[in-house]
């Protein structure tokens, strides 16, 4: 069981040199808010396509990852509350190496299963004044996840996080980082990744295609983005 310290929610703002809109920049609520299928009301994502939807609903980020990020990276405006990930919860007490693809908590009136790890982008690298910070993130390990909503209502901030059941709790976050980008091409992982039906199948579909053409994605457009017009 862990508290939610931060509830965080951010509207679409311009992003960086190529004004990108995102929802990056999140910032906490003091009352309760209504959860539903897809996210917090009043939260958004600049980029549909790879942000947001019902596989990734509500995004968790431990904050006793800061510390890391601060003796990484130095001091940071940006790392002197929560909310640096785009996190929309934020706590002490559960990180990538506790919880699994799959686990099921009540948050207030709403019922949350974790559904994925977090794949960082390039947004990262602009928020931070980073230029690698996206590959730093990935190669860290320290990624956050994602929820799916299975019941929708009320949270607020200082609600408990209650475990209620657990269908694959070998299959940690930290397990399926490793398998993605560590260990790569550990067969018998990608195929026992494919068999997870909890998983998005976006997700099994990294394995599937890496057993069969024995060649790992490019990962280089999601964490750099896409080159800035020359002038």
């Amino acid at each position: 069981m862990a508290i939610v310290d931060e509830i965080l929610i951010g509207a679409i703002t311009p992003l960086g040199p190529r004004a990108a809109p995102s929802g990056i920049d999140k910032h906490p609520v003091q009352s309760r808010l209504f959860l539903g299928p897809e996210g917090f009301d009043g939260d958004a994502q600049g980029d549909r396509k790879h942000h947001g939807g019902i596989e990734k609903a509500v995004h968790h980020y431990a904050y006793e990852h800061y510390a890391y990020w601060i003796a990484a990276l130095g001091s940071r405006d940006v790392l002197t509350r929560p909310g640096a990930f785009g996190e929309n919860l934020s706590t002490r007490g559960l990180t990538e190496r506790d919880v699994a693809i799959g686990d099921t908590f009540r948050l207030g009136g709403a019922v949350l299963q974790v559904s994925q790890g977090r794949q960082p982008c390039w947004k990262l690298n602009t928020r931070f004044e980073t230029a690698d910070m996206a590959i730093r993130v990935q190669k860290s390990g320290l990624t956050g996840w994602y929820y799916r909503v299975l019941e929708s209502g009320y949270v607020e901030p200082g609600d408990e996080l209650r475990p209620l059941d657990r269908i694959s709790p070998e299959w940690t976050i930290q397990r399926l980082w490793r398998v993605l980008y560590i260990d790569t091409m550990n067969r018998d992982e990608l195929a026992a990744m494919i068999e997870l039906d909890h998983l998005p199948e976006s997700w099994r579909g990294y394995a599937r295609k890496r057993l069969q053409t024995r060649q790992v994605e490019d990962w280089s457009r999601r964490l750099q983005g896409e080159p800035l017009p020359s002038a």
